[in-house]
């Protein structure tokens, strides 16, 4: 490694900036769904950069008052409390143009001429960043890292050209999984379109001839989801049984509330208590849907994978009672905001909301006669298959991406 200075993070051509803390922090009337500055939680800043599929905004005069924590173009974002380490970068991929930190995370802003941001932003998604957070963060039930903590962390910071030429190279992974991403958007947007031309709009093929009788074409019936498949929770886990490495656990926040499930920032429990939980393994394919919390309703597919992953408590799965697949119906049904009403009023509960497998299997629902729903079944199993094929894409670039990150960053690899 005789390119690279290894530096700490005191030393380091960067600043370490707090978010506002002071009597100005918003409170929770404060915010909206939609407003002038972006105020980021933890839901919005993952491993894989930020999320943006639930938003809080505050408005311009709130904006104003706050003393700290402005975001700038090219800043780094890294959590510190609860959920630590994720990390996201305000580059100019970015369409936001004001966002502002919550108290559980910091902003770092680099000396452009001696530290490329976007080699920082991937030195903070590596094994030895995490490995160093987990010696030094403190704290059970809240998990934190302070500045003076993180002050100690080392890094190596080879010279400016090099940082440029490792960024570019992965950075270059990061485009091709954002444009699968963008290409596994528009199937489901077409899917979903699909659904309602045919079950909603009632727009199916031979529609024209159809016999309609109580606003149900002739053959059709108001059923419910558990005409069509059992939704079952998870394994009941403990607090205790948490760690950092191990047999995954699919949980509420890896449903990130895009119809896709995050694999790759699971929680993990031991081979002994994975044993205890055999009965809640996930298949692929297997539709799975948020049953508490914010994301209530929220719905994932699980991707191809190489792992055996299990479910926790307060996520559901559904288990078809049909020949054949049932998910390709239910997903856009419950992604597309049809079921969205119901599961609300369901799952009640302002603070946090709770909803049953047998109330999920109560929701209503249009159900078409088996020639149609074959047909559709039929005429969505490539969208959801090319799907399923891109997230493995993604998985393999996100796997290649991580084993060449160390490599490239402690000089094992020419650049």
């Amino acid at each position: 490694m005789s390119w690279a200075t290894i530096t700490n993070f005191e030393a380091a051509p960067f600043e370490i900036i707090d978010g506002d803390r002071g009597k100005n922090y918003p409170k929770q009337n404060e915010f909206s769904d939609s407003g002038y500055c972006l105020f980021l939680s933890a839901t919005n800043v993952t491993r894989s950069g930020f999320e943006f599929s639930k938003c809080q905004f505050i408005t311009e005069q709130k904006d104003e008052v706050l003393r700290k924590g402005k975001l700038q173009r090219d800043d780094v974002v890294l959590t510190t409390r609860g959920t630590i380490g994720n990390v996201a970068h305000f580059n100019a991929s970015v369409n936001y143009e004001h966002m502002r930190l919550n108290s559980g995370m910091v902003i770092i802003r680099c000396n452009g001429e001696k530290i490329h941001p976007t080699y920082l932003y991937h030195f903070l998604r590596s094994p030895s960043f995490h490995g160093q957070v987990n010696s030094l963060k403190s704290g059970v039930a809240q998990p934190q890292l302070p500045i003076r903590d993180m002050r100690r962390i080392k890094m190596p910071l080879p010279p400016l050209p090099k940082q440029q030429t490792i960024a570019a190279i992965l950075s270059a992974y990061d485009d091709l999984i954002e444009n699968n991403r963008r290409r596994i958007q528009l199937l489901e947007q077409a899917a979903r379109l699909l659904y309602k031309e045919w079950f909603v709009h009632l727009r199916f093929p031979g529609y024209e001839h159809a016999k309609i009788i109580d606003d149900v074409p002739e053959g059709w019936e108001k059923g419910c989801v558990g005409n069509l498949a059992d939704v079952k929770s998870g394994y009941a886990f403990k607090s205790k049984d948490w760690q950092q490495e191990g047999n995954p656990i699919i949980k509420i926040k890896n449903l990130i509330g895009d119809g896709n499930v995050d694999i790759y920032n699971c929680d993990c429990v031991s081979d002994n208590v994975a044993g205890n939980a055999s009965k809640y393994t996930i298949a692929e394919g297997t539709l799975l849907i948020a049953m508490t919390g914010a994301t209530v309703g929220k719905v994932g597919i699980m991707p191809k994978n190489l792992r055996n992953f299990f479910l926790n408590q307060r996520v559901g799965q559904f288990t078809s009672k049909c020949h054949g697949s049932i998910e390709t119906f239910l997903f856009p049904f419950f992604q597309g905001g049809f079921a969205q009403t119901q599961v609300h009023n369901l799952a009640g509960g302002a603070a946090q909301p709770n909803i049953s497998g047998s109330q999920i299997e109560s929701i209503e629902l249009l159900i078409p006669e088996k020639k149609i729903l074959a047909f559709y079944l039929d005429s969505t199993k490539g969208i959801f298959c090319q799907r399923q094929n891109l997230l493995k894409q993604n998985e393999k670039l996100t796997q290649a991406r991580d084993l060449l990150l160390p490599r490239l960053m402690n000089g094992e690899v020419a650049v």
